[in-house]
């Protein structure tokens, strides 16, 4: 009879509860008549845990070298046999009874299905105040704010997917972010998501948690994979003010702040933060095209945005910025030659025109890049 379910344990140093975890798992196997498996992956043990697990011959024991929670379930993962996959962490905080709602949802036509600790009931001593109110929202919250969705718990361990939902996520990731990856992946790829409350108990045995580290790692990912928040509103709030800025100055020789008069040596600042800000752009929309090309999203207005600005208009929008400067410059020659390269006073003239001869610089080389970044080989 073919596997229906395959549960994957990763496995590091848990002698005092891997065996309780196995043991429900057969339970429920039992009781509920599921033709399952179940697959551990120990991630380099050093205590008993492989010892353990030997005893239990109907249980798929497999090792992984390359340490990290993402590598040792992508392990299990693709060795499953199953059609449904449930992975939870082998120290006994998840409550394996509840595999029968997972695989319910599963079977409802849901293509990942998450477990929420937060819908469901925290155990005294299970998490941390500082995890519970603090980190674990906050994390959820960015992922929600980003990528949209309505997950309350990203970072559960107990959670549930097809093998084909898996195999089109396309995950990547060895470490702890592979619990924000799944998600993330799952939510630009319009994949049916679900949550269900479970309850969280306290684990047994030493956390292998880094809370600042992995906490770090989760938001770094997530910046990585949202180019909107990470390049595209700091570049347009560096811009507009700015721009702003350089061209009242250049405009009015003068601008009005904090009951003071400011002119050419905020001139040279503005210049400054217009540039960061151009630059900035330019990285977004590399970013843009690389996770166009890769297939991470597919988003109707950057692929008609990324068809009009081809290589050649950005190019052509380029030398025109670029000459704009030159032409700029070239007219404060004029004036000088004028007065017999006397006194200058075009200051202001030449701080703006050599910003925008740099920003077409910028956007010639950027429109190179972003072309790059799209080359496809098969």
């Amino acid at each position: 009879m073919k596997t229906e379910l395959s549960v994957i344990l990763p496995c590091l140093n848990e002698e005092n509860s891997i065996e309780i975890c196995i043991k429900k798992i057969k339970d429920i196997f039992k009781k509920e008549n599921i033709n399952g498996e179940i697959i551990v992956v120990d991630n380099g043990s050093t205590d008993r845990s492989v010892e353990i697990i030997k005893k239990h011959s109907d249980v798929k024991l497999l090792f992984e070298t390359q340490k990290g929670y993402g590598a040792a379930l992508r392990k299990g993962i693709d060795n499953a046999e199953g059609k449904y996959i449930i992975m939870g962490d082998a120290d006994n905080t998840y409550d394996f009874y509840e595999i029968p709602k997972f695989l319910e949802k599963l079977k409802e036509g849901y293509d990942l299905v998450m477990g929420s600790r937060f819908k469901g009931k925290i155990l005294k001593n299970a998490m941390s105040w500082s995890h519970r109110y603090i980190g674990n929202p906050l994390l959820s919250g960015m992922l929600r704010l980003f990528f949209g969705g309505n997950i309350s718990d990203a970072h559960c361990g107990l959670r549930a997917f097809t093998k084909e939902a898996y195999q089109k996520m396309n995950l990547r990731t060895t470490g702890m972010e592979f619990a924000s990856e799944m998600v993330i992946h799952a939510l630009k790829k319009n994949l049916k998501i679900t949550e269900i409350p479970i309850t969280y108990y306290p684990r047994i045995g030493e956390s292998k948690l880094s809370s600042f580290r992995d906490a770090w790692r989760h938001i770094r990912f997530m910046l990585l994979y949202s180019p909107d928040y990470l390049f595209l509103l700091p570049g347009l709030v560096f811009l507009i003010i700015g721009l702003t800025i350089s061209l009242g100055i250049l405009i009015r020789g003068h601008i009005l702040l904090l009951g003071r008069s400011w002119g050419v040596h905020v001139l040279f600042f503005s210049s400054i933060i217009t540039l960061i800000g151009w630059q900035i752009l330019n990285i977004w929309l590399s970013a843009k095209a690389f996770t166009h090309s890769i297939g991470l999203e597919d988003n109707k207005f950057i692929k008609k945005l990324l068809t009009i600005l081809n290589l050649e208009r950005i190019l052509l929008f380029g030398l025109s910025l670029f000459l704009g400067g030159i032409v700029g410059l070239l007219y404060i020659i004029y004036i000088w030659a004028k007065t017999n390269f006397g006194p200058l006073e075009e200051l202001r003239l030449g701080i703006f025109s050599l910003m925008i001869a740099a920003m077409g610089i910028q956007t010639i080389f950027g429109a190179f890049l972003s072309s790059v970044v799209q080359i496809k080989y098969q």
